[in-house]
């Protein structure tokens, strides 16, 4: 049994080797006109460096998730781990422009392992509601803050070193990870494991997923209303009605369908497909923003970025878990994304001499206040919902809502906000898209709030004071 203190080191290693894993989504796109001119990319090819990675990462978060249920938790993150710090190796030494985007899309697929069964560790280290509410609440800050960190590490690296550095720095944080969680976490015992693997089913839901992916990031040079476009969607629909009728057929599913008709893992899954879309609405419209109107560096804009950042993690590490042990899921999740909603409306007003005082770092805060209080309450309304031989399952479903949310959130803004730009590429112009495209992002974030509000179910409410009282700052300190 694991004492107080080395279930708290355990979980920030697997902190650790989760945020790895999420940086490289954003930790690369500063370094891509470096890539760029070393390697000879054309401006089409160079998108292929990201949407390599999101394929296959995006579609194979729901099959990670049932192989951590399946063959043990802990064995499928240390596999995702290795994978992806061998890949990086891989693309840190990259000479080649297929050699990269190859081993990019294998860190795609091991990213997705590890993060897939992320969450559904860290229900299984923590049994207690309060320390389950905090860890997942630091858990979520990893999952949404750890992107915008990555935009300041990936001006640092390209900077100091290289491009082949913002790849390479994973290498020894992948050895220490895989070793000290081999140490420290013990292996998942589940009712699942044994069981064969769904083999028809994993292999057309990742097909289909995959599908979705790659026609959402292509559909803004496509065109949303071309044949291909189209063609495209209706074909990863129709592969999810495969899937569905396989999942009804089979002795031993992939996705026992009967899962979705747990109330607060569909809410929660919907609520994550709609903020995800309003968060990247933050990211990368903000980016933009910074960077093509306020003329900001890269290494500024990050650093614009760190106080909503620092807020977030204030908020995710101690007042969003007492928020939900003392007024449940429903009265934090409303509230944190009502105040993520105003942070973008905020932005949605913002001038072309925009001032960092007044236009940028409020609006900053406010986003980082309301995703730290927000994410606590959806992640444990999925995870808690779900019987434990299912938790991977839950983890990756959750992880492929978030991530399939923001794929389509950016591609669905970044079309608003060409559209309404008119081709003016004069910061007047794009500002006109940006202000668009906020607003939106602002209006996904309130619906979001109100599906969220409305339509989870509240936690038992059993013992809920008694560990609250428990859940003290200095109790927090002492256990990490």
């Amino acid at each position: 049994m694991l004492t107080e203190r080395r279930r708290w080191i355990a979980f920030w290693i697997l902190c650790l080797g989760e945020l790895m894993v999420v940086l490289d989504s954003t930790v690369v796109n500063v370094a891509l006109p470096s890539i760029r001119k070393d390697l000879g990319f054309s401006e089409e090819s160079l998108a292929w460096v990201v949407n390599g990675y999101m394929l296959t990462y995006g579609g194979c978060l729901l099959l990670g998730g049932r192989l951590g249920d399946l063959y043990g938790q802990r064995r499928v993150f240390v596999t995702g781990i290795t994978g992806f710090t061998l890949a990086s190796i891989g693309c840190g030494l990259s000479t080649t422009q297929s050699m990269l985007v190859t081993f990019r899309a294998v860190q795609g697929v091991a990213g997705a392992l590890a993060t897939a069964v992320g969450f559904a560790l860290v229900v299984t280290l923590f049994s207690e509601p309060a320390q389950r509410a905090k860890a997942m609440g630091i858990t979520g800050f990893v999952a949404s803050g750890g992107g915008a960190v990555g935009v300041v590490l990936g001006g640092v690296i390209t900077d100091a070193l290289s491009w082949h550095w913002v790849f390479l720095v994973n290498v020894p944080i992948g050895i220490a990870v895989c070793a000290l969680v081999l140490r420290l976490v013990d292996e998942t015992s589940t009712a699942a494991a044994g069981r064969r693997l769904d083999v028809a089913g994993a292999l057309v839901v990742t097909s289909a997923l995959m599908l979705a992916v790659h026609t959402v990031v292509k559909a803004n040079s496509a065109g949303w209303g071309s044949f291909a476009t189209l063609g495209q969607l209706a074909l990863s629909g129709l592969l999810v009605a495969v899937f569905i009728v396989i999942e009804s057929r089979v002795s031993v599913p992939l996705v026992r369908l009967g899962l979705f008709r747990s109330r607060n893992l569909a809410v929660s899954n919907l609520v994550g497909v709609l903020w995800a879309g309003s968060m990247f609405a933050w990211f990368f419209m903000t980016a933009l923003y910074l960077q093509q109107v306020l003329h900001y560096s890269a290494l500024k804009v990050g650093l614009a970025f760190l106080p909503g950042n620092l807020v977030m993690m204030a908020c995710s590490v101690s007042l969003s878990a007492k928020l939900v042990m003392r007024y449940g899921y429903r009265i934090p999740l409303g509230t944190g994304l009502a105040v993520a909603a105003v942070g973008l409306a905020w932005f949605a007003r913002a001038p072309l001499d925009g001032s960092l005082a007044f236009d940028v770092l409020p609006p900053m805060v406010l986003l980082g206040l309301g995703g730290g209080i927000a994410f606590n309450p959806v992640l444990l309304a999925a995870m808690n919902d779900v019987d434990p031989e299912e938790s991977g399952l839950a983890s990756g479903a959750v992880n492929t809502s978030f991530m399939m949310g923001g794929a389509l959130g950016l591609a669905v803004l970044a079309s608003i906000a060409a559209s309404a730009s008119h081709g003016d590429s004069s910061p007047a112009g794009l500002l006109t898209g940006y202000h668009l495209a906020f607003a939106v992002g602002a209006a996904l974030s309130v619906l979001a709030a109100v599906v969220g509000s409305l339509g989870l179910r509240e936690r038992p409410a059993d013992n809920a004071d008694a560990e609250l009282d428990r859940l003290s700052d200095d109790e927090a300190l002492a256990s990490c």
